[in-house]
């Protein structure tokens, strides 16, 4: 039967003797990595005095981290990860210790390809947005301040080539709704809309002479309106004629009128007359709302005359008819 648990001669684990040897060991490394980072930050502080708030935040961190990592470090005794993690926070801190040393200058050129790459990703967004102005000024940035002209060339191509095809395109679409306002004859707004496209797009093709373009299709329906004037006298139709009359007034000149006086006296005397014949025979058949219709049509487009003055005095008989009739 063993004795080995009984075994005076039995000599101890050696397992809690390594890590009690170890744990100092971790404890001690621990503590003067802490205490190197504290007088690297401080000899930033002095050497750059520009780096103070970043110093300052750095020494605090590491006072406030430096007890749980020892209690940590204590408790745990892993010597080798430990010792990893020292090594990794050392080259940290070399690394921004030099830098902290290093001119705006010297610092730039170390980073100046995440700069560079940050640039384009911007020059990029502001493309999308068709922020034209703001890309130019970051391309030139990108030329001057980094030096690579080649991609600032490529760059400003695209954008001159981008912005070309969107300007075009807004140009055709604000030249689509001149030709609404045109087709719906609202000169007043396609004057004033040529106007604005001419000043919005100075350097577009398209945009040359647009005021004449109105100019234009504002003569072009002046003459339809008077030939169908002409036509529709012609054939009495003297409704359709004095209709086209009214419109055809608002764009001649009392020089350009003169032609259609004759013309125009002959269809206002014959509407005249097709009136009065008309109020007569509604009168006469006793069709009392009718009546008031034309009658007051006769006030209205012809209310100097003594036709008027006359009917004028028979509209409070008919409409006492037309109460009579509703009740």
């Amino acid at each position: 039967m063993s004795q080995t648990g009984n075994d005076p001669n039995r000599q101890p684990s050696q397992e809690p003797v390594r890590r009690r040897a170890t744990t100092p060991a971790v404890v001690l490394w621990t503590a003067a990595l802490f205490a190197l980072l504290i007088v690297a930050l401080t000899l930033v502080l002095l050497r750059q005095p520009a780096l103070q708030g970043s110093a300052l935040i750095g020494i605090a961190c590491v006072l406030a981290l430096m007890p749980v990592s020892l209690m940590v470090a204590y408790r745990t005794g892993a010597a080798s990860s430990v010792e990893m993690r020292l090594i990794e926070m050392s080259s940290a801190l070399e690394r921004f210790t030099q830098e902290g040393g290093l001119s705006e200058g010297a610092r730039r050129v170390i980073h100046r390809r995440e700069e560079r790459e940050i640039l384009r990703r911007a020059i990029e967004q502001d493309i999308q947005v068709e922020d034209w102005d703001a890309a130019m000024v970051l391309v030139k940035e990108l030329a001057e301040r980094f030096g690579y002209r080649h991609d600032a060339e490529e760059f400003r191509g695209r954008i001159e080539r981008v912005r070309a095809q969107s300007t075009d395109r807004r140009v055709v679409d604000a030249l689509a709704h001149l030709d609404e306002l045109i087709r719906g004859r609202q000169w007043a707004e396609a004057y004033a809309e040529a106007a604005r496209v001419q000043r919005l797009y100075p350097d577009s093709h398209r945009v040359h002479a647009l005021r004449d373009r109105v100019d234009e299709a504002r003569a072009m329906y002046r003459k339809e309106l008077e030939r169908g004037f002409l036509v529709a006298s012609e054939r009495e139709r003297v409704d359709e004629a004095m209709e086209l009359l009214r419109e055809l007034d608002q764009y001649l000149t009392p020089t350009e009128a003169e032609p259609f006086k004759e013309v125009a006296r002959g269809v206002i005397g014959k509407l005249k007359e097709n009136l009065g014949v008309r109020f007569k025979i509604v009168v006469q058949d006793q069709r009392w709302e009718e009546a008031i219709g034309v009658g007051e049509r006769i006030v209205a487009e012809f209310p100097n005359t003594r036709m008027a003055a006359e009917v004028r005095e028979l509209m409070p008989k008919l409409r006492e008819r037309v109460s009579l009739m509703a009740r």
